[in-house]
């Protein structure tokens, strides 16, 4: 028969194996819990520039773009190919003169911003209505040839004698060039019948 002694131990063991158990059983539902929890973790996640950037470095790669071309912009700018080629040069007033021989004499104000030798007025025409343009001489690029810029003159007006303008013709349109742009500045039409319109007057001597 077992002793008070030998029942007291043999009860402690019990107790122990009890515990043994329960912490055994702790640890492996805890180590369970871990691995539900940690799983979705270990899934590699999607890396991005902007994720391995620093917030500085970040904004320095998306102002970059828009510096660059602030910068472009303004080199255009200064080279004068945005502001090139903006205005067209614009006839003001025709004053139209008959000479005793029969040709005739033009006074033509013209406008443009002249810049200099880069882009000036270079010459203004008088133009019968099926588009012939009138000459003192036939290779003439104009029937008024402009030989320098006149940036510090404007508007201004110029001359030319010696135009003969065909039998029957009493209608003509003037118009100026200029060495950007070309034609296509204010027109002006003249009725060589009338005293004077809009725009012109005409004189017989």
């Amino acid at each position: 028969m077992l002793n008070k002694s030998s029942i007291a131990l043999f009860v402690v063991i019990i107790i122990l194996t009890s515990c043994q158990s329960t912490t055994v059983t702790v640890d492996s539902s805890e180590v369970s819990e871990q691995k539900e929890i940690s799983s979705p973790v270990s899934e590699t996640p999607e890396v991005r520039a902007e994720d391995t950037a620093e917030p500085g470095d970040l904004e320095t790669v998306k102002s970059t773009p828009v510096i660059e071309s602030v910068i472009e912009t303004e080199e255009v700018k200064e080279t004068g190919t945005m502001e090139s080629g903006t205005a067209d040069a614009d006839v003001e007033f025709v004053r139209a003169v008959l000479s005793a021989d029969g040709t005739w004499s033009f006074s033509v104000t013209v406008r443009h911003p002249d810049t200099g030798w880069e882009d000036y007025t270079n010459g203004w025409d008088v133009l019968t209505p099926d588009g012939t343009v009138l000459k003192v001489k036939e290779n003439d690029p104009f029937t008024r040839l402009l030989l320098h810029p006149h940036e510090n003159e404007q508007p201004f007006t110029r001359s030319q004698s010696g135009i003969t303008i065909p039998d029957g013709i009493t209608m003509v349109l003037v118009r100026a060039h200029d060495l950007v742009d070309g034609y296509g500045g204010k027109e002006v039409n003249v009725d060589l019948s009338t005293a004077s319109g809009p725009g012109y007057e005409v004189e017989r001597q």
